[in-house]
């Protein structure tokens, strides 16, 4: 039997861009063994894939701010150990940074990633036993995918799956179907979409029956989904929630629109119907990636319009009585 540690920490989307990996292999060693190293925030990630047998949570984002507390340290040699408790056939670091090197080399088995001139962080590359130039303007998706055959041998010419199912209980605070999920919140100011598009669209979208739902994390982003809802008749904003219960929200959704942040990537990987907005990144190397109801707009420096997102969601929108 096969085995394989797959080596893909963060971001959430980066995280999800990883998860076809998993398929893929299956499909060539249906019995094979796999693990995966992630960032302890993003760990539920790997986890909703049945193909992947164990989580390894490392925090080396926290580590490195605590370096002199006793427990940080205790939390290192836990994780070095549950990395070097199965020796690996492959080793395979999709990151392509630094502390996913590292993470690499303390694995055991034979060591997989980018060649130096196509890595995030060139270094990265020192780590490894074996190196591969995987084109840097292909797909997130398709660049893992890619390195994932070139280490293993195998064709990469597979169907794209995800692979993953969100649970199929539905919270209990006042969902009421048809809703859609409004994704407004993202890690970099510069991404966000403007407060006028989304009212403009979650007005339009409840005048054809549908409700929408606005989650929201820290504070800052709570500020702005409640100031959305407020001037969208009978939207919700989503109290605070774990990732698996996001996924089943928007997994009962009829449409997802969301800016370019890891939970509008999730939606494209639970395969719902989603619309992403970019405005700061280039969709065709990081934008939502699946069937034909992922669908990226716009563009660096290219904002798409209210009536551009409700276009390209009105094949899917099947439910329009004016709501009351």
């Amino acid at each position: 039997m096969r085995s394989v540690l797959l080596v893909k920490t963060s971001s959430m989307g980066d995280v999800i861009h990883n998860l076809p990996v998993v398929s893929d292999l299956l499909r060539i060693w249906p019995d094979a063994s796999i693990d995966w190293a992630v960032e302890e925030n993003f760990a539920e990630i790997p986890r909703l894939h049945p193909g992947v047998r164990r989580v390894i949570p490392v925090a080396i984002r926290r580590w490195r701010k605590q370096l002199g507390q006793a427990a940080t340290w205790r939390d290192i040699r836990l994780a070095a150990g549950a990395l070097r408790e199965t020796y690996y056939d492959f080793v395979i670091d999709t990151q392509g940074l630094t502390k996913s090197a590292l993470i690499s080399r303390v694995a055991q088995g034979l060591r997989c990633g980018f060649a130096r001139e196509v890595a995030r962080e060139p270094l990265a590359a020192l780590a490894y036993d074996c190196h591969y130039v995987i084109p840097r303007n292909a797909h997130a998706v398709e660049r893992n995918r890619w390195l994932a055959a070139a280490a293993c041998e195998y064709t990469p010419d597979l169907p794209l799956r995800y692979g993953i199912h969100a649970p199929d209980t539905l919270p209990t605070w006042g969902l009421v179907s048809p809703f859609a999920v409004l994704l407004t919140a993202t890690s970099r100011d510069d991404k966000l979409w403007p407060e006028a598009h989304w009212i403009a669209t979650g007005n339009a979208l409840r005048a054809q029956g549908v409700r929408c739902v606005l989650p929201a994390g820290n504070p800052v982003e709570r500020a702005r989904a409640e100031r959305l809802a407020a001037a969208i008749p009978q939207a919700l904003v989503a109290p605070p929630a774990q990732l698996t219960e996001i996924a089943s929200v928007m997994q009962a959704a009829q449409v997802i629109i969301g800016v370019d942040t890891g939970l509008t990537h999730l939606a494209a990987a639970l395969d719902r119907p989603v619309v992403a907005l970019a405005v700061a990144t280039n969709p065709a190397l990081t934008g939502v990636y699946g069937g034909p109801g992922a669908i990226n707009l716009g563009g660096i420096g290219l904002v798409p319009t209210p009536d551009a997102v409700l276009q390209a969601l009105a094949p899917f929108i099947t439910v329009k009585p004016a709501l009351t």
